[in-house]
C-alpha cells in the first residue's frame, strides 16, 4: 500500500473523496442556514415541526433544529434540553463521518457503530422509547422543551 497523501493520487483516485467532502459541505450549508435564519426565534422563518403542529405530539426530532444552533452557538447544556437523544444523534453521526474518511485514507474499512447488525434496530428502539418519553404527560417530561 502506497504512504502517498492521498491527494496526490491520480485525478481517478480522488473522486472518492467527493462524496464524504460533499456530505461536510451539505452540513455545513445546513448549519451556516440554522445559525442565520434562528430557529429559537418564534414565528420565524423556517418551519414548525407537522407532528406537532397537526397531532400536537412532539416527535423524536421536535427541537432537533434549536439543539443544533443552541450547539452552533457552544451551549450543550441547552442542546441537552431541546433534543438530548437528537444531540448522541449528531455526535453519532459525526463519529460514522470521521470513520468514513479513515477508511478512505486507510484504503480499508474502518469498523464503526453503523457497521454492526443491531445498530439499526437499537437506533428504532431508542428513537420509540424517546417518542414515548417525550409525550408523558407527568413530570419530569411535561417539561421537555419543544
Amino acid at each position: 500500500m502506497s504512504t502517498a497523501h492521498p491527494f496526490s493520487a491520480p485525478p481517478a483516485d480522488r473522486s472518492r473523496w467527493l462524496a464524504p467532502a460533499g456530505a461536510a459541505a451539505a452540513a455545513a450549508a445546513g448549519c451556516a442556514l440554522l445559525w442565520l435564519a434562528d430557529p429559537t426565534t418564534p414565528g420565524g422563518v423556517l418551519p414548525v415541526c407537522p407532528t406537532n403542529a397537526l397531532l400536537g405530539l412532539t416527535c423524536p426530532g421536535c427541537g432537533g433544529m434549536r439543539m443544533v444552533y443552541t450547539l452552533l452557538h457552544g451551549d450543550v447544556t441547552g442542546a441537552l434540553r431541546y433534543n438530548a437523544v437528537a444531540l448522541v444523534a449528531v455526535a453519532m453521526m459525526v463519529w460514522a463521518w470521521g470513520a468514513w474518511v479513515l477508511s478512505l485514507r486507510r484504503g480499508h474499512l474502518v469498523r464503526s457503530w453503523q457497521h454492526v447488525s443491531w445498530a439499526p434496530r437499537v437506533a428504532l428502539v431508542v428513537t420509540l422509547t424517546w417518542f414515548v418519553v417525550r409525550n408523558l404527560p407527568w413530570a419530569p417530561f411535561t417539561g421537555l422543551q419543544v
